[in-house]
């Protein structure tokens, strides 16, 4: 990877998203939120009918996938969260995975990835490693004004419940469980508003660029 690769791992809710977004844009980078990879691979299988743990189908739906035409406002759902970390946990379905985000990683000129394993697995020779978190509570109460604003039903007690079941699932699963790269700088946004998270992680690119 001769380019700037920009790995930015992370649990759910924690900012990460934002931040690898803006990222790109603040150095002209390719951005690819590889989260989408994993709740397009389980919308396949919602849409058909098939048990999520089918690994058969999951691994198929995934070795099928592309980077266009994802329908992002279905796939940012509360439900289709959970459905991927369902099918992220299944080893096939994330081998089968690795290759399209490599190759997305690979240009000359470098990307920013986001994710739960980018630092560790994808691009573990990504010249900046950021692993953004919150506390459970914080990332809660953010997903749940974010699925309000986008029209769906929630309350705070169930969003927190599954944010937690989420850290935990993601955390044991027995292929790439969520932890920050050993060189990852980790950035706890609990206490930062998007401004303040963002100038702290151009500050964390441009000295890893000197």
């Amino acid at each position: 990877m001769s380019g700037l690769v920009i790995a930015i791992d992370g649990p759910a809710a924690s900012g990460k998203g934002t931040l690898a977004r803006r990222l790109a844009e603040r150095f002209g980078l390719r951005h690819l939120d590889t989260g989408l990879l994993y709740r397009a691979t389980a919308c396949v299988l919602l849409d058909e009918g098939l048990p999520l743990n089918d690994v058969e189908a999951a691994t198929a739906a995934a070795r099928g996938l592309s980077l266009v035409d994802f329908d992002e406002a279905r796939l940012r759902s509360r439900e289709m969260g959970e459905a991927a970390s369902v099918v992220a946990a299944i080893p096939p379905v994330r081998a089968a995975l690795v290759d399209l985000q490599r190759r997305f990683a690979a240009c000359e000129k470098g990307a920013v990835l986001d994710g739960r394993d980018i630092g560790t697995v994808i691009c573990p020779n990504a010249r900046v490693k950021i692993y953004v978190t919150a506390s459970p509570e914080t990332r809660a109460q953010r997903r749940a004004l974010e699925l309000t604003a986008r029209g769906e039903k929630t309350d705070y007690q169930s969003v927190l419940a599954d944010v937690k079941k989420r850290d935990e699932r993601d955390g044991s699963r027995s292929v790439a469980p969520l932890k920050p790269a050993a060189d990852a700088i980790v950035l706890d946004t609990s206490d930062l508003d998007i401004e303040e998270a963002f100038r702290v992680a151009v500050e964390i690119v441009e000295r890893a660029k000197r």
